[in-house]
């Protein structure tokens, strides 16, 4: 069974994929999937937790299919304040990402497509947007880092989407790191097991 929407490319189709009807067996190939796309394998790195391993497994085998129907509807909103010719190609994948790392989310421009990998388990649902805007806009811009490329494609994601504007200076680009402003969660695994 994929773990895809159908609106997928063929390419990322054959990516995450499992046979299996165990829903751990189906999270771990998720988890490991995750991996290939990450920046940095031990960026998904909650398979190798004795404790997190099966209950967060088994809750992305249940669940991840719906989750990242809904991230494809926020690229989309993205997307519609893009004309055509400037939508990157893009994947977005809900991932629980290595606390080590201390990030919601990350755009790895080396796939093809475009990889985002958010991690809605780090901020309040009502800021899922922000964190896809502000991974989006990596894309956008083409390269990493938080810079006046960075900040235009950002600042037309906010005013298309109705997200407040960036108010920074020239030179002031890195404050860009933190926005759009998200509710920061403590602690995400808690989310990842089906605890809200």
């Amino acid at each position: 069974m994929q773990l895809l929407p159908n609106t997928f490319r063929p390419l990322v189709n054959s990516l995450i994929v499992t046979t299996s009807k165990d829903p751990m067996t189906r999270g771990l190939d998720y988890l490991y999937g995750l991996r290939s796309l990450a920046i940095d394998p031990e960026m998904i790195d909650v398979m190798h937790d004795p404790v997190l391993r099966v209950p967060v497994a088994t809750w992305i085998g249940e669940n991840i299919d719906r989750i990242n129907a809904e991230l494809q509807t926020l690229v989309q909103a993205c997307d519609d304040c893009c004309h055509e010719t400037s939508r990157p190609p893009i994947q977005i994948w809900a991932a629980p990402l290595a606390g080590a790392y201390n990030i919601c989310g990350l755009c790895n421009l080396q796939t093809q497509p475009i990889t985002l990998l958010v991690d809605l388990g780090r901020v309040a649902p009502a800021d899922w947007l922000a964190l896809v805007v502000h991974e989006y806009a990596h894309a956008q811009a083409g390269s990493p880092g938080h810079h006046l490329g960075f900040a235009v494609a950002l600042s037309h994601l906010c005013r298309g989407l109705s997200l407040e504007l960036p108010a920074i200076e020239p030179g002031e680009e890195d404050e860009l790191r933190l926005y759009p402003s998200c509710q920061i969660v403590s602690a995400s695994w808690p989310w990842w097991q089906g605890q809200k």
